[in-house]
């Protein structure tokens, strides 16, 4: 409500990217991985931190566990509902840094319409990684490559072929690898289900 309605949207100074000694200078990985915004680094941390905090330790095990049974969690004493309730404000904490990136890092503006979509992207990752934030990371990198190459196709192809077929191009792609992967996908049992304590 604060943004005013104007044709061009009020811009920003965003976080500068940051080169990596020695790394940023490889050839053609160089510019791709190691010359990126602080976010950006602190996004693929936050990955491997969770992975690790899911899959080693007390905490991932209880969160695991509730979302597969919380019945069972129960009964070991945990409290199934403080774990949901925890989860979901760390999840959405982490999703608005996600939406804070595209206007701090990326587009350096702020427009009502920037998310473009790619909120149910993330949702086709969480099925295409099957609930384990490292794939998660690694289609996250996946969807971005093809991003990128469609931007590079736009810039080669234009005049020729109409832009909206290339910015289809990655979300074909997540349709497609969702569609492959949903059927393999191991969903937490107890995903969507309500939870009422002591009922069976």
């Amino acid at each position: 409500l604060l943004v005013p309605v104007a044709g061009t949207p009020p811009t920003i100074e965003p976080f500068q990217p940051i080169d990596v000694p020695a790394l940023s200078s490889l050839p053609f990985l160089g510019p791709a991985l190691f010359t990126q915004t602080p976010p950006t680094y602190v996004a693929i941390l936050l990955a491997l931190v969770l992975g690790y905090v899911l899959f080693r330790t007390p905490l991932g095990l209880a969160i695991r566990m509730t979302g597969e049974n919380p019945h069972a969690a129960e009964a070991q004493g945990i409290n199934p509902m403080a774990i949901r309730l925890g989860s979901v404000i760390v999840g959405s904490a982490l999703m608005g840094i996600g939406g804070a990136f595209l206007t701090l890092s990326a587009f350096n503006s702020f427009f009502p319409t920037m998310v473009q979509g790619r909120g149910w992207i993330c949702i086709a990752l969480v099925v295409f990684a099957s609930w384990r934030p490292g794939r998660a990371l690694v289609g996250a990198l996946l969807f971005a490559l093809f991003d990128g190459f469609q931007l590079r196709l736009q810039t080669r192809l234009s005049g020729v072929v109409p832009y909206q077929i290339f910015l289809m191009i990655p979300y074909l792609l997540s349709i497609a690898a969702l569609a492959l992967m949903a059927r393999r996908a191991r969903v937490p049992q107890a995903l969507m289900q309500p939870y009422r304590r002591g009922e069976r």
